[in-house]
Parts: structure tokens; C-alpha cells; sequence
């Protein structure tokens, strides 16, 4: 693809854009309010995002406020997160036949729906970066997965501010969109309620060409440069990362996993809004006559005490062996599987959690304080 300058579209250019992508066969799931909440969702049209409405998160933390424009995007991270509609939290498997004829098994059908993400985070593009690597790029693939994900147009937006527990930068992973997407948004205020749009991919380029848009000036592009370095000057965590693997697993005995685990409630929380975790389980339903069977997969957490049960008992019966277990794959083991941490700076995990427990402030306690090497501590 041709390097394409910058483009400007306003708010009915945003409006062509999903009215295009849905006549293209597309849903559009988007950010929209509902329950006091930002959730991700089909919409109809522009009129169901959430304009004027913004975010307020710290640990364990969230609430909807007003804003004093009509911003589209004028919020951060989601409650949810793009992977239930790219790794679904329940999905059928197979299903069998048993008659008189003989056993008929069936791998469940591919998922058919066409898929457009609008408003897809930089935080969050890394994130199903991550999870392609996982269930696309290893040894076995997710074929659900893979349907899902080859048939789905990303439109990322660039932040316009940071929240209260988002770290990305320290995780080298936004605030700008950087690859991964087909077209990136970085929202304009003022006199002119605009969007700059950046090309990512030929049919990126292609739906850009059917739109209302002009070039982009020297100024606006600019400006928009100029929302993501504040952005990303305004973290309200940081967690530097460079060396994070090496500092965990040298400090499997450190005594900061007590301490969280006096805390922790094992709820399973982090992982459910983590936009990175693919752990799941799966389960047979058989019919009373036994001729009709399905397997079923869902989500899981590696916080339930069943998830580590090997014929007879847990492996990880204590809350302090379970986040040691979390934290330490997610930030060291991680990058030994699949090349990359797992931790993309959304900071879901914090906003999320009931008792507040900071992921950023439970490594940094074990950076003021390490272990010796080889001493277990009491």
C-alpha cells in the first residue's frame, strides 16, 4: 500500500463511514452508553455513540460523567473489551448424533457475521496483536477465532486523554494506533467538530475514497499530533517494563505475594476484563437418551481453585499462589511463550478490581524491595 497523507472527515463523514461499512454487510459494534456504563455494541447509526459523556476511573473505580462538548470518543478504556466479539466468551465446539445408523460427529459451523470495530483503542489493537499471536500464530489455530478475525474491518481511534489507571505508555503500546487497524480517527474539537483519518490497508483506503473528505492541513495534523503527546504526557500509572520478566521471576518468594493475597478476593475479575487473557474450559451436555451430545467451551480464570485441578486436587489452593501465578505469566512467563508481554496498559485490571489491587503498584513494591537471590523469605 501507497503511503496516503492524513484525510479530514466530519461528523458526516464519520456518519457515510459506518452507514458504508454496514452496506458492505459489515455490523458495526461501537462504544454506546447503557447502565451507566460505556459499553461496545451494534449501533444503528452515529446518533447511538456516547457524545458528551466521559469516564472516571482509579482502583476499583468507575463512573460516567458529562463532558462540556459533545466529544464522540471522550473516553478511555471500556469495562469490556474487543475480545468477546473476536475470542467469544461461550462458543459451541463440536456436537454428536448417535442413532441407529451410527455416530455422526460435527464440528460447529464458522462464525458467518462480518464484524466492523469502531473506536478500537491503540491499547487494544496491541491486545488482539497479542491474542493473534496466541490462537492465530502458534502450533494450533483457533478457527473460530481465525474466522472471526480475518473478516473484521478495525477503525482505531487515538486517545484524546488518558485515564485514571491506563498505562499504555509504559507497555509501548498508544496512546497513537501504530499498525493493525484499516482506518484511525483522531478526534478534532472546536469551531469545526472534525476527524483526522489515517489509511492502515487497501480496503482502508478503498472506503475512505467513497466517503465526504478533503486533505488535511499542516494545522490539523498538527493538532492532532499534539492531543496524543498530551495524552501520552497525562498516564495515570506508569510501570516500567523493560525488565519486568527478570524482577518477577527472580522474586517468586517475595513477600509482596502475601500481602496482595490478604486482599486479593479471587474473584476472577482482572482476567474476565483483560483484553489479552484466552484461558477457558470446556464441558459436555448430553441429551437423557444419549444420542445427542455437544462440547462447549467458555472463558475461564486461572483464579478459580478448579482451574488448576489435576485427578485429585488444585495445584494452587491459596489466593497468594494464584495472582503469583497471574501476574507472573502475564508480565514474565508471557513473553517466554509468545514473544511479548501480555499486559497492554489498558488498566482494566485496576478499575476492575473490588478491592483496588494495582498491578503497577505490586511490581513496583517488589522493585523497592527485592528479594536476595536464592533466599526464600518468611
Amino acid at each position: 500500500m501507497q503511503d496516503q497523507s492524513p484525510s479530514i472527515i466530519a461528523q458526516d463523514g464519520l456518519a457515510a463511514l459506518i452507514a458504508a461499512l454496514q452496506k458492505q454487510g459489515y455490523r458495526v459494534m461501537a462504544p454506546t452508553r447503557h447502565d451507566a456504563a460505556i459499553v461496545y455494541d451494534e449501533i444503528a447509526g452515529i446518533n447511538d455513540l456516547p457524545a458528551g459523556w466521559t469516564d472516571q476511573q482509579d482502583g476499583g473505580t468507575y463512573r460516567l460523567l458529562r463532558r462540556d462538548d459533545a466529544a464522540l470518543f471522550g473516553y478511555v478504556a471500556a469495562p469490556q473489551s474487543w475480545k468477546r466479539f473476536l475470542h467469544a466468551p461461550l462458543a459451541q465446539l463440536w456436537q454428536l448424533e448417535n442413532s441407529g445408523e451410527g455416530t455422526r460427529i460435527s464440528d460447529a459451523s464458522a462464525p458467518q457475521d462480518r464484524l466492523a470495530l469502531l473506536g478500537v483503542r491503540a491499547c487494544e489493537l496491541q491486545a488482539i496483536a497479542v491474542q493473534d499471536r496466541v490462537l492465530l500464530q502458534g502450533p494450533y489455530t483457533d478457527r473460530q477465532y481465525q474466522a472471526r478475525r480475518q473478516g473484521a474491518f478495525i477503525v482505531a481511534v487515538n486517545c484524546g486523554q488518558a485515564g485514571g489507571t491506563c498505562f499504555c505508555v509504559s507497555m509501548h503500546g498508544g496512546p497513537k494506533a501504530k499498525a493493525g487497524y484499516d482506518l484511525a480517527l483522531t478526534e478534532l474539537l472546536g469551531e469545526e467538530h472534525a476527524f483526522l483519518v489515517e489509511v492502515g490497508s487497501e480496503r482502508g483506503a478503498d472506503l475512505l475514497a467513497g466517503l465526504p473528505h478533503r486533505p488535511a492541513t499542516a494545522v490539523e495534523t498538527a493538532r492532532a499530533e499534539a492531543i496524543i503527546a498530551h495524552t501520552a504526557a497525562s498516564m495515570g500509572r506508569t510501570m516500567p517494563s523493560d525488565d519486568v520478566r527478570e524482577l518477577l521471576l527472580g522474586n517468586l518468594e517475595h513477600k509482596q505475594w502475601d500481602d496482595v493475597a490478604e486482599r486479593c478476593l479471587t474473584c476472577g475479575n482482572c482476567t474476565l476484563v483483560c483484553p489479552t487473557c484466552f484461558c477457558t474450559t470446556v464441558w459436555d451436555e448430553t441429551s437423557l437418551s444419549g444420542e445427542h451430545t455437544e462440547r462447549w467451551r467458555r472463558w475461564d480464570s486461572c483464579f478459580t481453585v478448579d482451574f488448576s485441578y489435576l485427578h485429585g486436587g488444585s495445584v494452587r489452593t491459596s489466593a497468594q499462589s494464584r495472582y503469583r501465578q497471574w501476574i507472573t505469566h502475564k508480565l514474565a512467563n508471557w513473553v517466554d511463550q509468545f514473544g511479548t508481554s501480555g499486559c497492554v496498559g489498558c488498566g482494566r485490571c485496576i478499575t476492575w478490581c473490588p478491592v483496588g489491587i494495582d498491578i503497577t503498584a505490586e511490581v513496583r513494591a517488589i522493585r523497592e524491595s527485592p528479594a536476595a537471590p536464592g533466599v526464600k523469605e518468611t
